[in-house]
C-alpha cells in the first residue's frame, strides 16, 4: 500500500514537471534574470536621480538634469539588460508565466534600499517578500502553455479583434486624461496617478513585446517575419510606450519612495498586463478551473505581500519615536507643504 502511495506521489511529480515544457522552463530562467537587474537598475537610478537633483532640476518637478548624470545611466542600462532578458522571455512562455515573476525585483529593490539608500524595511515589509516568492512559485507550477504561434499576422489577427481593440482604446484614453488632466494637479500628492500611466501603457507594450519576441524566434528558425508590416508596426508600439512609461516611471521614482514605487508599480502592471494576455492570447482557455483557481490565488498571495510592502513602509522595529517638528522654513525650500509625500522630506528625517 505505502509503495502505492509513493508511487501515485512519483508519477504526481513527473506529470508537473512534464507539464513546464522547455519553453516554459526558458521563459522562467530569463525572467529570473531580469527581475534581478531590474530591481538593482531601481536602486542605480534613484541614486542617480538624486544626486542630479542636487545640482539641477529634479526629475519630479519636469526637470532632465539625470540625463547628464552617469550614474544614472548605469541604472539605465542595467535595466535595458534586464528588459533585454524579458523581452527574450515573453518569446518563450505567456505572459501570465513571465510577468508575475517580476516579484523578485520588488524583493531585490526593497533590501537594497534597505541596506543602500536607507529607505528602512519592516519586519512585516519582510514577511510581504515571502509572500511574492510563494505567490510567484504558485504561479509558475500551474502556469498555461505557450500558444503555438506560426506567423506574425496571427498575432496581429489576435491583437485586431473586438475585445482587444476595445481594451486598447480604454487603455490610450484613460492614459490620455491622467496625463493631460491629473498629473499637473495631483501627480505629486498622489503616486497612483504616475504609476497608473506606466501600468496602463506598459500592459501594451508588453503585448506588443511579445509579438516582436515571436517575430524574431520565428525569423531565427528560419520562417522570415522581418517582411511583414506587422513586425514594424508592433516595433513602432514598443518605442512609444516603451518612452512613456520611462518618463512617468522616472518622474515617479524621484518623488515617491522607492520601497513604494517598485511593489505597486509590480501590482498594477502585473494586474493589467494578465489582464490584456488573458484578452488577446487567451490564455485561460487552455486551462481547466483548477488551474485557473490556483494562478489566482497565487496572484493575490502577491498582492496581499505588495500590500505589506506598502501598508508598513513608514513603520520601523523597535519602540516609537516622537515627531520630529521641522521649522517652517525647511518645507518651503523643498517646496512640499502637504504630508505624506515627498520622499526629500522623509529622507531629510531619517
Amino acid at each position: 500500500m505505502a509503495s502505492e502511495v509513493v508511487g501515485t506521489t512519483t508519477q504526481s511529480w513527473k506529470d508537473v514537471y512534464r507539464g513546464m515544457s522547455s519553453d516554459n522552463i526558458k521563459g522562467l530562467v530569463l525572467a529570473l534574470s531580469s527581475s534581478i537587474f531590474i530591481g538593482a537598475s531601481f536602486i542605480v537610478k534613484k541614486k542617480g536621480l538624486k544626486k542630479a537633483g542636487a545640482s539641477g532640476v529634479r526629475a519630479g518637478v519636469g526637470g532632465y538634469s539625470y540625463l547628464f548624470e552617469p550614474l544614472w545611466w548605469v541604472g539605465m542600462i542595467t535595466m535595458i539588460v534586464g528588459e533585454v532578458a524579458n523581452f527574450a522571455a515573453y518569446a518563450f512562455a505567456p505572459a501570465i508565466l513571465v510577468t508575475p515573476l517580476g516579484a523578485l525585483s520588488i524583493i531585490i529593490s526593497a533590501v537594497l534600499a534597505h541596506i543602500i539608500l536607507r529607505e528602512r524595511l519592516h519586519t512585516f515589509g519582510i514577511l510581504g517578500c515571502a509572500l511574492c516568492v510563494v505567490g510567484s512559485i504558485t504561479i509558475v507550477l500551474h502556469a498555461p502553455q505557450e500558444r503555438a504561434i506560426e506567423s506574425v499576422t496571427e498575432v496581429w489577427d489576435l491583437a485586431t479583434e473586438p475585445a482587444f481593440l476595445f481594451y486598447a482604446a480604454l487603455v490610450i484614453t484613460t492614459s490620455l486624461v491622467l496625463i493631460f488632466h491629473y498629473l499637473p494637479q495631483y501627480g505629486q500628492t498622489h503616486i497612483m496617478f504616475y504609476i497608473g500611466v506606466c501600468s496602463l501603457v506598459g500592459s501594451l507594450s508588453v503585448m506588443s513585446v511579445k509579438a516582436i519576441g515571436i517575430a524574431l524566434k520565428l525569423t531565427l528558425s528560419g520562417m522570415n517575419q522581418l517582411i511583414y508590416p506587422q513586425t514594424w508596426a508592433f516595433t513602432m508600439i514598443v518605442i512609444v510606450c516603451i518612452i512613456t512609461q520611462m518618463n512617468y516611471l522616472n518622474k515617479a521614482l524621484d518623488t515617491f519612495n522607492t520601497a513604494v514605487v517598485s511593489p505597486i508599480y509590480y501590482v498594477m502592471f502585473t494586474s493589467l498586463t494578465i489582464l490584456a494576455s488573458v484578452i488577446m492570447f487567451k490564455d485561460w482557455d487552455r486551462q481547466n478551473p483548477t488551474q485557473i483557481v490556483t494562478e489566482l490565488c497565487g496572484f493575490v498571495t502577491i498582492l496581499s505581500g505588495t500590500f505589506l510592502l506598502h501598508k508598513t513602509k513608514d513603520m520601523v522595529d523597535g519602540p516609537p519615536m516622537l515627531p520630529l517638528r521641522l521649522p517652517k522654513h525647511t518645507d518651503e525650500e523643498d517646496g512640499f507643504g502637504q504630508e505624506g509625500i515627498p520622499l526629500k522630506r522623509q529622507d531629510s528625517l531619517r
